[in-house]
């Protein structure tokens, strides 16, 4: 295996599936199922996973909801869906703990990295709900911090494209992929790979990020090999 320890983020869209909100069964499932495959292969699984499928605190409804408490719903709904992936990896068959950077003691531990550190030794996954506790971050930052928190060797962010283009490739035909980038390009030519303020957390820290399509089956196991998946940011 080319990574020991992963930090993969999802999107919170991502568990729509076919739906146009909530939470699709199947997609979870299906996501479920890739990720038992590299806990079985021994690779160690730490998850970020957003909540826009549920409340994006970013987009309120003409301004009424003030922007931090809009932030703060959004965090509530990332622990929605942690909670439901909870549930399908666990009828999958695995161990999960689920790390709230709110405190919900009925439902989640707090994040204490050593904790989250020793489950993953052990061979559980570990989920990171509640984004960073803080408004004004995103879960994609949140992904970052605890990547570099728990020593990640990589951030694999599961999208529904192939990797990095040079431009949106469902509006642009021209568009090509690129096979690796490095951040200061990324950052030069504005790819959009991560909110700023995670991006650069991921390039002081030296932690690489694997952008690849999480929707095509065996694609998270292959990243992992060290197959030529999807974009790689280092």
């Amino acid at each position: 295996m080319k990574y020991k320890r992963i930090l993969l983020k999802l999107s919170g869209e991502s568990l729509m599936g076919e739906k146009q909100f909530g939470i699709d069964h199947n997609r979870l499932s299906q996501y479920s199922q890739e990720i038992k495959k590299l806990v079985d292969a021994r690779v160690e699984v730490a998850i970020v996973i957003g909540g826009g499928n549920i409340f994006r605190g970013i987009q309120q409804v003409d301004g009424a909801i003030d922007r931090v408490q809009g932030d703060y719903m959004g965090m509530l709904a990332t622990m929605i869906n942690s909670m439901a992936l909870q549930s399908s990896l666990e009828a999958s068959g695995l161990q999960t703990r689920l790390q709230s950077a709110i405190k919900m003691e009925q439902i989640a531990e707090p994040f204490i990295k050593r904790r989250a550190t020793r489950h993953l030794e052990k061979g559980r996954v570990v989920i990171f709900g509640a984004g960073t506790g803080n408004p004004y971050f995103t879960t994609d930052t949140a992904a970052s911090l605890r990547a570099i928190e728990i020593g990640a060797d990589v951030i694999l962010k599961g999208t529904r494209v192939d990797g990095i283009y040079t431009a949106d490739p469902e509006k642009d035909p021209t568009a090509t992929k690129y096979d690796q980038v490095s951040f200061n390009e990324c950052i030069k030519k504005g790819l959009n790979v991560m909110d700023m303020t995670a991006f650069t957390l991921c390039k002081e820290n030296d932690l690489p990020i694997v952008v690849f399509d999480m929707d095509s089956g065996g694609n998270l196991l292959k990243v992992v090999q060290g197959e030529n998946v999807g974009t790689i940011v280092s």
